[in-house]
């Protein structure tokens, strides 16, 4: 990554990848983000390797670090560009697989966190504990996503039922973590229950650490449009550069408008 690139990490709760529909559905986001690194949950796969990663990730995305499933439910994998990002594996486990990447470009690192939270209610608490205790001293910068299934506020549902509890938990979690939340552009509800009148929520989430927003000011998601899976995608653009407002300067109006003043009158 330099001041003129922007890297590109695709997100995504997939919902199973054993079908040509989803090989096809994941082959055209990638396509669609032009991403060089990806960050898939809930594989519900027990194994990867090479050729299978073939079937929906082009060549260049060539190496990978994985958490399999356990039986049908789970999976998380991470899958980079390695012409262009050195990967190290720092942890992985059922919440996470976590990567160091170094640019080739600047030898600049980051973390990066792939997160599948637990759905079901009584493992949430372990989920939390796990995270609030993730050793990160050595980290460089540090950002995580992923299908969290956790919400902050009710407004983070469509509908009435959210769980003031695991709210409190998750913003205690945040909050001790000294995490930064980054919005997403345009459209918040990242799941949906697929009914005819569908419960919306928000459970997929970016969060990066205090320097993040330092080092990469021009960080920002986008939501892509849902072909597959009962979750967004999403993409997270990473950069560098502040970006510039356009400036109003009077001079460079006059210069452009000549008849601008014709009709004032001067006290």
């Amino acid at each position: 990554m330099d001041n003129n690139r922007c890297t590109k990490v695709l997100f995504w709760n997939v919902r199973g990848i054993n079908s040509q529909v989803k090989w096809d559905a994941i082959r055209d986001k990638i396509s669609e983000s032009a991403c060089q690194i990806v960050c898939l949950q809930e594989t519900k796969k027990e194994t990867f390797d090479s050729f299978y990663i073939k079937k929906f990730c082009p060549r260049n995305l060539d190496k990978f670090a994985y958490s399999p499933s356990i039986g049908a439910f789970g999976g998380l994998i991470t899958i980079w560009n390695s012409s262009l990002f050195d990967g190290a594996i720092t942890h992985v486990n059922s919440y996470a697989v976590t990567v160091n990447f170094t640019s080739r470009l600047n030898n600049k690192s980051f973390h990066v966190s792939n997160i599948y939270g637990p759905s079901n209610p009584s493992q949430k608490q372990g989920f939390v504990t796990w995270l609030m205790n993730f050793d990160t001293t050595e980290f460089d910068d540090w950002i995580l996503g992923g299908d969290f299934n956790l919400i902050r506020v009710p407004e983070n549902r469509n509908k009435l039922g959210d769980d003031s509890t695991e709210m409190y938990m998750f913003n205690e979690l945040l909050s001790d973590l000294d995490l930064v939340e980054i919005p997403f552009s345009g459209r918040e509800l990242t799941w949906s229950n697929m009914q005819s009148d569908p419960l919306l929520v928000k459970l997929d989430w970016v969060f990066t650490s205090s320097t993040w927003t330092l080092t990469y000011p021009a960080t920002h998601v986008q939501p892509l449009s849902r072909p597959t899976s009962d979750h967004i995608p999403y993409v997270i653009h990473i950069g560098s550069d502040i970006p510039k407002s356009k400036l109003f300067r009077f001079e460079n109006y006059w210069v452009e408008h000549p008849g601008f003043l014709d009709n004032v009158t001067l006290h």
